[in-house]
């Protein structure tokens, strides 16, 4: 598996996510507060190195996707086909998170078949653990 590189500015987004929360990184100085992903030390807005953690209620939309086709990467050639959706939250639709539609938290990665894969299908944020990083990935909301 790819794991992400956890630097400074996005050790808390891993952290919230161990603890089973998607918060994004904002702008602490008013009027600004602007939401930003991915998080930096400094507000591209008003240039503020103020910031805070706001909680995200994990509800969005699925804006972009890809089935990605061989040759693959050897460690996820046997779970092929699968996607990897763009996800633009619910709340702030500037934001949009890379992961993946699975059925259920801890499925493959191809327990989504490709054609249930369509732009705009509403989908809630999960957490799984794979090699000690808590993942957040995407399920299809129930109506």
């Amino acid at each position: 598996m790819l794991t992400p590189t956890i630097d400074d500015d996005g050790a808390p987004f891993w952290a919230y996510a161990r603890q089973g929360e998607l918060r994004i990184q904002a702008c602490a100085d008013p009027p600004c507060e602007e939401l930003r992903f991915p998080p930096r030390p400094c507000c591209p807005t008003c240039h503020s190195f103020d910031t805070e953690w706001r909680q995200m209620t994990g509800r969005g939309k699925i804006w972009s996707y890809v089935i990605p086709h061989p040759p693959l990467l050897p460690a996820y050639a046997a779970q092929a086909p699968y996607n990897a959706i763009l996800v633009e939250l619910a709340e702030a639709p500037r934001i949009r998170l890379v992961g993946n539609l699975v059925a259920s938290p801890d499925a493959r990665l191809d327990s989504v078949a490709p054609d249930r894969v369509r732009i705009g299908a509403r989908v809630q944020v999960v957490f799984t653990e794979i090699d000690g990083v808590t993942l957040p990935r995407w399920v299809l909301e129930r109506p």
